[in-house]
């Protein structure tokens, strides 16, 4: 494509700037001769403003038609208006912008490139680039399927209110998408905005909301809604020793060897047909650890409710046997007060009254894993689970999301959906121990891209999402972030410019890198009329 394609039925006299004086390896400098297009504010607009940085410039040059990005703007008076046109200039006036390479467009082809080690000539003329180049390089930003259908705008570029950004899902989505900001930089608002693509054209989404914000974002026809412990229960069967950890946020190694115990103890009783706890002090030791040991795997099923109870029956020692023979268990009171902190917590989370509605085999309501076993398997099909009745506690949370993780990475022939996780820093560690709740996230992220699941996260701080699976997202949307030790997390994905603006960013406004641009992105993501509960009351 040739410059006079480029700028079809347009001027390029209105549009000329100048010429390239200076090249070098990391820039190159051009000087005005236009200087109406400077100096004339009149013609300035939301989207062309050439008396300032950041603007897009088009070179024409020998090898192609060159797209560069003006960071530097001076002249050499102080007071740049004298200067309204060439008849006012002295012998030293000068003003110069310096350009920086960003991609190329050969004459055979119809799309922007990589310029490579290809650079600009002196005497290369410089115009000013329309909203139909920034279009025509945004298209060209993306490595996907050539044959995808894009998904509907969702932003607009920074500045440019009339080039809006609309992306291939592959590009958001096949090396995993996270959002991150800090509160009220309209994090959630971004992600509502996306998804509203993702449902509204058909596309599989799997949505976990924390909050309950988006409980009405989506009516029942376009998405099945769930909400757990009110009409959606799972069976304490299966749930695996790692994951009732997670629940209950054990301490340390003994707190879980404990757990264990106790459930194998009311796996027993539930498996002789007894609806109570297993008392140990006085019984024989020998029949005891006998009963346990004929628990069989498929003896998986117990009554939540007696597991405090079981746990300070699981406060035992053996006697010492040297003197009177004595092989019955006694009472231990060490173990009971090392024990009393995991009571505690067990104790506090059933007090929420959708814990053991949750936890139960009620044939009336729905059942978790059943539900996203039909999910999985049915084509533009979506699912939204509400856990905001179960409480704020990290560690359910962070169980439910790892047996979800485990359960879908497990099945065979999914059709492909994206996996949304709001305030994913809420499941980031146990607040008693160095426990990472991510690690059905991170076999997601690792191995998930394979079966066709993409995930969606959004957070705070990206420092409390595990470095593992970090390392494993492509694609980002960064809000204003304030601390250096959250910029620093996201540095490597950004250039300098970017990293100093991260925390200039207004609420709504997004710098957009992926590993499947040519190029970072600074936008503002339009706001979706749907229906969120996100608004901050008024003091």
């Amino acid at each position: 494509m040739t410059l006079e394609t480029l700028y079809s039925g347009l001027d390029l006299n209105d549009y000329y700037l100048g010429q390239v004086t200076q090249v070098y390896r990391s820039c190159s400098i051009a000087q005005i001769d236009n200087l109406s297009l400077i100096t004339d504010r009149s013609k300035f607009t939301s989207s062309f403003r050439a008396n300032t940085i950041n603007n897009f410039v088009v070179i024409d040059s020998t090898v192609g038609v060159f797209l560069g990005e003006v960071f530097e703007n001076k002249a050499s008076r102080k007071n740049i208006f004298e200067m309204s046109s060439t008849a006012d200039e002295k012998p030293n006036d000068y003003h110069e912008i310096s350009i920086d390479t960003i991609a190329l467009m050969t004459p055979e082809s119809d799309k922007f490139e990589l310029a490579g080690f290809k650079t600009l000539g002196i005497t290369d003329k410089v115009y000013l680039a329309t909203n139909e180049v920034y279009e025509l390089f945004l298209h060209s930003l993306e490595f996907g399927h050539e044959q995808e259908e894009p998904l509907p705008p969702f932003a607009t570029f920074l500045n440019r209110s009339e080039a809006s950004v609309s992306l291939k899902p592959s590009t958001l989505f096949n090396r995993h998408l996270v959002c991150i900001g800090a509160t009220n930089s309209g994090k959630s608002t971004t992600a509502l905005a996306i998804l509203d693509k993702v449902i509204s054209t058909k596309r599989k989404a799997l949505i976990i909301d924390p909050t309950g914000e988006y409980r009405d974002a989506f009516s029942d026809d376009e998405i099945t809604k769930l909400t757990l412990g009110v009409d959606t229960t799972i069976s304490p069967s299966k749930i695996t020793m790692e994951q009732w950890e997670k629940l209950f946020e054990t301490e340390n190694s003994g707190q879980g060897a404990v757990l264990s115990e106790a459930i194998t103890s009311l796996r027993y009783m539930k498996k002789i047909g007894y609806d109570s706890y297993y008392p140990k002090v006085g019984e024989n030791i020998d029949e005891v650890q006998e009963n346990l040991a004929s628990v069989s795997n498929g003896d998986t099923d117990f009554n939540i409710e007696l597991l405090p109870e079981q746990i300070q029956a699981e406060s035992v020692c053996e006697p010492d046997r040297s003197s009177d023979y004595n092989f019955k268990y006694c009472y231990d009171s060490l173990k009971a007060n090392s024990n009393a902190s995991l009571v505690q917590k067990i104790q506090y989370q059933m007090t929420n009254t959708s814990f053991l509605s949750f936890f139960s085999n009620d044939p009336s309501m729905y059942n978790l894993l059943d539900v996203i076993e039909d999910f999985v398997h049915l084509p533009e099909a979506s699912l939204y689970i509400d856990t905001s009745t179960l409480g704020a506690s990290e560690g359910i949370g962070g169980m439910v999301i790892d047996l979800v993780s485990n359960f879908v990475i497990s099945r065979d022939d999914i059709c492909p959906f994206i996996f949304f996780i709001d305030e994913v820093h809420r499941y980031a560690k146990s607040r008693y121990s160095d426990k990472e709740f991510h690690g059905g996230l991170t076999l997601l992220a690792r191995e998930g891209r394979k079966k066709g699941i993409f995930l969606y996260l959004t957070t705070q701080n990206p420092k409390d999402v595990s470095p593992v699976l970090f390392g494993q997202i492509g694609t980002m949307l960064i809000h204003r972030l304030m601390l250096n030790d959250e910029i620093r997390t996201v540095e490597s994905h950004l250039d300098d410019y970017a990293i100093k603006h991260v925390r200039k960013l207004n609420q709504g406004e997004v710098i957009l890198t992926s590993v499947n641009l040519l190029h970072n992105m600074f936008i503002h993501v339009n706001k979706s009329e749907r229906t969120q509960y996100n608004n901050t009351p008024l003091l």
